[in-house]
């Protein structure tokens, strides 16, 4: 692992051969800002650990992240790596937080939202309740996630019409960055993120983990503990230590 310069103003930490940005919430907000003024496409990954850690026995998905113009650093075990690597992380950038501000600050900035994904009527209920959360929010669309890869070019052309500045999708690692990327010349979105079970938390079928497991860096013990069905990803979390461990780079 290693710091890497990408430009005067911008620095990195390589994890398991992933740069992942060392950017606040504020200045990852102040970068979106940025993109979606752009005019042109953005495709920005939440990395956790267990998603880089699958990346070390999927070459596809591993190449994913090297067309990301921003990853962000969405669990304790990046946080942890980062300050093993001597290129310390002030705080996580999660897609659920990310989704929240976005959402928070497009009262002012107009800026325009599109919900993609996860079970019917879960990204609704998720556009309503950060509607009734911030009068004034413009989520522009929303829909499920329950679509076959060969129906994604028809989907984005519906999601196209809406003209999203932001475009959040919860279809599971990798098949939401595989959609982006695929369909990214279609919908054009400023910014496509991938937030994995985001809309879950946001709609309120999945608690979030109380304040005090978030400060303790445990909220994955905690959405174990409320949903079993998360084991086999929570086990990618101590062979995400081992690799990191073992990296001599």
């Amino acid at each position: 692992m290693s710091l890497v310069v990408l430009d005067n103003s911008e620095k990195t930490v390589r994890i398991l051969g992933v740069d992942v940005n060392r950017l606040t919430m504020a200045e990852t907000l102040a970068r979106f800002d940025r993109f979606v003024e752009s005019g042109e496409p953005h495709f920005v990954i939440t990395a956790d650990a267990s998603g880089l850690a699958q990346a070390q026995h999927d070459p596809e998905h591993r190449a994913l992240f090297a067309r990301a113009a921003l990853i962000t650093p969405d669990s304790a075990g990046v946080l942890w790596a980062a300050r093993r690597a001597g290129c310390p992380i002030s705080e996580r950038v999660s897609g659920v937080d990310l989704v929240e501000q976005v959402c928070a600050r497009s009262v002012q900035t107009q800026h325009r939202i599109f919900f993609l994904g996860a079970a019917e009527g879960v990204a609704d209920q998720a556009a309503e309740r950060m509607r009734q959360r911030y009068p004034g929010c413009n989520i522009v669309g929303s829909r499920n996630g329950f679509f076959k890869p060969d129906e994604d070019m028809a989907v984005a052309a519906e999601i196209a019409q809406a003209k999203p500045d932001y475009l959040f999708v919860a279809m599971g690692i990798p098949r939401q960055e595989k959609f982006i990327l695929a369909t990214q010349s279609v919908i054009r979105a400023g910014i496509a993120i991938g937030i994995g079970g985001s809309f879950d938390v946001i709609s309120g079928n999945v608690p979030r983990a109380p304040r005090v497991w978030q400060r303790l860096k445990m909220e994955w013990l905690w959405r174990l503990i409320q949903n079993p069905q998360k084991l086999p990803k929570v086990m990618w979390l101590p062979k995400f230590i081992w690799y990191v461990l073992r990296d001599k780079k």
